[in-house]
């Protein structure tokens, strides 16, 4: 049984590996692995080739799933302004 978001294993008798290519299941394994910026490497080098629709279509799908959330980018932001002010007031305080 597949526990906190994992995908449960294949059955014993599936041997088609998932669609796509070759090149595009191990870009697939690769992020599954752990390995986010390989797997994006790969990626863009399928799309960088003339790649099948479906290769394409995959490929696409590994970028979007490996994209960094805009909304980090604005927390990011928040701490830095958050930090500025309290560095702000701690050098007028104490100076």
């Amino acid at each position: 049984m597949a526990k906190g978001g994992q995908t449960p294993p294949k059955a014993s008798g599936d041997t088609s590996g998932g669609p796509g290519s070759d090149a595009v299941r191990a870009a697939w394994a690769r992020k599954d692995a752990g390995d986010v910026a390989g797997a994006r490497k790969d990626a863009q080098h399928i799309l960088a080739g003339s790649p099948s629709p479906e290769d394409r279509e995959r490929a696409e799908d590994l970028l979007r799933a490996t994209a960094t959330p805009r909304a980090l980018y604005g927390y990011a932001l928040l701490g830095a302004v958050i930090l500025a002010v309290l560095l702000g007031l701690a050098l007028t305080r104490y100076s």
